[in-house]
């Protein structure tokens, strides 16, 4: 039985015992460097440099002989014996030792108990100091990466942005930009190409700092001249353009914002007529043009219900995605209640929807809130005439919804906010209401029969900072502008405490609210031709943002 051994003991009389109680043993020979000098020889002499300090323990071959194996260390490697090893009792050495005879060495000398077994030595807790050092180390360490990292993400905030990164989407010609960094930039990225990186301007709308009206300008300018320059939609040619489908009948009114997109997407760069390269595809009805010819809601659906399913059966397309990569374009009500009825259209497909409200099924990330505006406007825009704007707040419209009676019943008699309990007559002169904008700081806004209202992009555009006041109202393109940047936005509950809020805005925060308002003015306005950056751009790059969603 092999036997090994683990610690030193200061008994010699057990020693002894161990070392002479067996008939065979190992032999271990091997020169002692003078480091190690202190170790004893078996004889507890100690051993001089002129001497070879060497051990020797014989090992049992199988014809009886001793074999000698020489070790570099006195206690490296033993072999089995069967039995407790000893010192040979013909080592020379060894024989001269009495039983009696210590040294001030024997403590390095291995311990056996008397089985024949090593004796382990009990385990030693870590002392308190040395826990004590650890932990304070650990703490210092933990301090010194937190400092670092907050150092690295100081400096990242004012450094300039970094290069763009590519995302490759699922088609091999389009990418998504993103950008690191936070640089306000100089440049509104007019100019062709849409500037980069915090510079650029140029064009249209020379330089301007966007940085306060957007939520993150540098992703917008690359994102924007991104989509201009791959961004594809099909439009389907099927549907009778006479009756419901293709374009509205007038791109006045209300229903003015539906009729632009149609028209500009048929004649812009966006189009194309190879669904292969295309991104999206729209759907092109007119729910409004059914209205027009007196189409009851009931049978507009089963109309939007049974083209829908001609498309389906057509082509091959829908069907990839069940929907999720087409769209349809609706303003106020009538489009909203029409496609209802058609689940495909509301849960799968994107709706640009001109009353977007989270609180009966439109989805934001998913839809788009298309602004609804009244155009073409009766006067100029409005801008850096602060001076001129000394009534405090103005609303005059129907009492159609309870908001509306509540905001007219609590303020229509006050003297500093210009609160009309109806529409203001035309009889009153030319132009009255449109008017009151330019001397009004505040227009307020509160929801209609729908959450939204075409009061919000009337009061951009006459500098009017609008205070909405409507509540589950998505507000147009809000994942790209900041709207509490260019608006006062409050909870309907608000509207008992409207004076004293608009009254806590200081002349300075007014200013800032003003020039911001200027800033976003051309993306609530509808051209045709369009322009780059007004109201049909920004609904193509809202779609161009979500068709990066859908997976194939």
């Amino acid at each position: 039985m092999e036997k090994e051994i683990d610690e030193c003991t200061n008994n010699d009389d057990d020693d002894d015992s161990i070392l002479s109680g067996s008939a065979s043993a190992l032999r271990v020979a091997g020169s002692i460097p003078d480091s190690t000098s202190r170790i004893l020889d078996p004889t507890g002499n100690r051993p001089t440099h002129s001497q070879n300090r060497s051990f020797l323990l014989p090992s049992p071959s199988s014809n009886g002989e001793d074999n000698f194996n020489h070790v570099t260390s006195p206690f490296s490697r033993f072999h089995s014996t069967g039995s407790v090893p000893s010192l040979h009792s013909s080592h020379p050495q060894s024989q001269n030792r009495s039983p009696s005879t210590s040294s001030p060495h024997d403590h390095l000398r291995p311990a056996m108990s008397a089985a024949g077994k090593l004796l382990q030595p009990p385990p030693q807790p870590p002392s308190p100091a040395s826990l004590v050092t650890l932990r304070g180390s650990l703490l210092t360490l933990a301090l010194l990466t937190l400092i670092s990292f907050t150092l690295v993400s100081l400096k990242s905030l004012h450094s300039s942005p970094v290069a763009p990164v590519k995302l490759s989407s699922s088609f091999g010609h389009q990418e998504l930009l993103i950008v690191g960094g936070g640089g306000d930039g100089d440049g509104d990225g007019e100019g062709e190409g849409g500037g980069g990186g915090g510079g650029g301007g140029g064009g249209e709308g020379g330089d301007e700092d966007l940085s306060d009206v957007y939520h993150l300008p540098d992703v917008f300018r690359l994102n924007y001249a991104a989509m201009e320059r791959d961004f594809r939609v099909f439009v389907y040619p099927d549907g009778d353009p006479n009756t419901f489908y293709q374009t509205p009948r007038k791109l006045t009114g209300k229903y003015a914002s539906e009729g632009y997109f149609f028209q500009n997407i048929r004649e812009g760069r966006f189009r194309t007529d190879d669904p292969d390269r295309a991104h999206l595809f729209f759907i092109p009805i007119s729910c409004h043009k059914m209205r027009g010819k007196g189409t009851s809601y009931e049978n507009m659906t089963i109309i939007v219900q049974n083209y829908v399913d001609s498309l389906i059966a057509k082509y091959p397309y829908w069907n990839r995605t069940l929907g999720a990569d087409h769209f349809f374009v609706t303003c106020h009500d009538v489009g909203v209640r029409a496609t209802e009825g058609v689940p495909l259209l509301v849960k799968n497909s994107i709706r640009v929807v001109c009353s977007p409200s989270y609180d009966v099924g439109f989805i934001p990330h998913k839809d788009v809130a298309l602004p609804q505006v009244l155009q073409p406007f009766a006067l100029p825009a409005g801008g850096n005439d602060v001076e001129n704007r000394t009534r405090l707040g103005f609303w005059a419209g129907h009492r159609n919804s309870k908001i509306r009676v509540i905001l007219a019943r609590v303020w229509e008699n006050d003297t500093e906010l210009d609160i009309s309990n109806n529409r203001i007559s035309r009889a009153t002169g030319h132009l009255v209401y449109q008017k009151r904008f330019y001397r009004t700081k505040f227009c307020i806004c509160p929801g209609g029969s729908q959450v939204n209202s075409a009061r919000i992009t009337d009061a951009i555009h006459y500098g009017c900072i609008p205070v909405i006041l409507s509540n589950y109202y998505d507000l147009p393109f809000n994942d790209i502008l900041d709207w509490r940047k260019f608006s006062v936005i409050l909870k309907e509950s608000e509207v008992y405490n409207l004076k004293q809020i608009l009254k806590n805005i200081s002349d300075a925060e007014f200013l800032q609210l003003h020039e911001n308002l200027v800033k976003v003015q051309k993306h609530f306005q509808w051209n045709s031709p369009p322009l780059r950056y007004d109201a049909f751009h920004m609904v193509m790059y809202e779609l161009w943002l979500r068709h990066h969603v859908i997976k194939y």
